[in-house]
């Protein structure tokens, strides 16, 4: 299997000494593009730097946006307010309705639809040139949605149950016999309470930052051959740029679906919670 790594290494195996010098040449992506150095408020623990400028930018748009299509609400509506419906519904009624029912999916709709959004058009700024990095690709905003949606599953089970019984149904599923309950409790515990929150954190960060990578690696690699490499490596570049923009057109699905399944998986936990067996 080709890694990016093991990639990057054979591109620059093509590439003369002298191209990767601080002039130019191939320069491969690695992690640290997701730790840039902070820019503004330096010292402070507001501290900016590009992937928290990317996120304020993309939560004024998606603010920005949806409260355009609000201000402008019609009842016989436009283009613009058909395409913002039509994402509202298709959460509303594949995710939340689809997954709770519509009297419990209408009351948790809502929060399936911000984090829906959130995810999407923090996923999304991986591709718009300019930003290309998605913030969804450091630790931080995954676990704040994945926090978000923790608590949204513990609310509803104590709602539905009550404390008590929601832990106890939580760790000790109906049938199983009492002298097994040692071995089923820590397990249930470490899968319910701690796994979940966890796998959709790394999840979606784990996507996002091999997104960054390929299309970065594919377009550093295209400039690299085209402008750097040996003149009979740079019909190389040709296949590079095409395998970008081909990776472009994936991310932006990966960026929808990643934001899909993080919502479909938020709405599966809540009822979950409240239809304990």
């Amino acid at each position: 299997m080709i890694t990016s790594a093991s990639l990057a290494a054979r591109l620059s195996a093509l590439l003369p000494a002298s191209s990767e010098s601080s002039e130019g040449g191939f320069h491969p992506p690695s992690i640290d593009d997701f730790f840039p150095p902070a820019f503004a408020l330096l010292g402070s623990p507001f501290e900016i730097n590009r992937v928290m400028m990317v996120r304020i930018i993309m939560t004024v748009v998606l603010v920005v946006v949806f409260g355009i299509g609000a201000a402008r609400a019609r009842l016989v509506p436009g283009r613009f307010q058909n395409a913002l419906e039509m994402i509202l519904d298709f959460v509303r009624t594949n995710i939340a309705e689809e997954i709770l029912g519509p009297v419990h999916g209408r009351r948790f709709a809502p929060i399936l639809t911000t984090i829906f959004l959130g995810v999407f058009f923090l996923n999304i700024s991986g591709i718009i040139p300019g930003l290309q990095i998605a913030s969804t690709g450091v630790v931080g905003m995954p676990l704040v949605f994945a926090a978000v949606a923790y608590v949204a599953f513990v609310y509803a089970g104590v709602r539905a149950h009550g404390p008590l019984r929601f832990v106890r149904g939580s760790l000790i599923p109906a049938g199983v016999p009492g002298f097994l309950y040692p071995l089923i409790i820590p397990i249930e515990l470490l899968s319910t309470f701690v796994l979940r929150p966890l796998t959709l954190t790394i999840r979606l960060m784990a996507n996002m930052i091999s997104g960054h990578l390929l299309l970065v690696l594919c377009f550093v690699a295209t400039n690299a051959l085209f402008f750097y490499a040996s003149a009979q490596f740079k019909a190389i570049g040709v296949v590079t740029l095409a395998a970008g923009l081909a990776f472009v057109l994936f991310e932006a699905f990966v960026a929808a679906l990643q934001a899909y399944i993080f919502a479909l998986l938020t709405a599966v936990y809540i009822d979950s919670s409240m239809h304990m067996h």
